[in-house]
């Protein structure tokens, strides 16, 4: 259920209500009684900050550890040995 702004006309105070789409909007002000009128807000939506958010974020720590043994697992196996290459001095010039 949405929650609306109104604004009395009359007095100029501003107030919320939480109710449903299909409720008729509130006509008069709590306060004293006035005409009211719903305002146009652009509602509270999602206000995203920070580098970003993943599925992967609010995992359970079962889950956790579990890809923590994982990775553990996967590491510790054996990997062939890199070596590396030379490359010829770029000083050298071709005669």
């Amino acid at each position: 259920m949405p929650t609306y702004q109104y604004r009395c006309q009359e007095c100029g105070l501003d107030f919320d209500r939480f109710q449903s789409i299909k409720e008729p909007p509130v006509d008069r002000c709590p306060s004293c009684g006035g005409k009211s009128k719903r305002l146009i807000s652009g509602g509270a939506g999602f206000l995203f900050k920070g580098s970003g958010f993943y599925i992967t974020d609010y995992r359970s720590a079962e889950y956790r550890n579990s890809a923590k043994s994982e990775k553990e697992a996967a590491s510790n196996k054996s990997t062939p040995a890199t070596t590396a290459t030379t490359t010829p001095d770029k000083k050298q010039s071709a005669k």
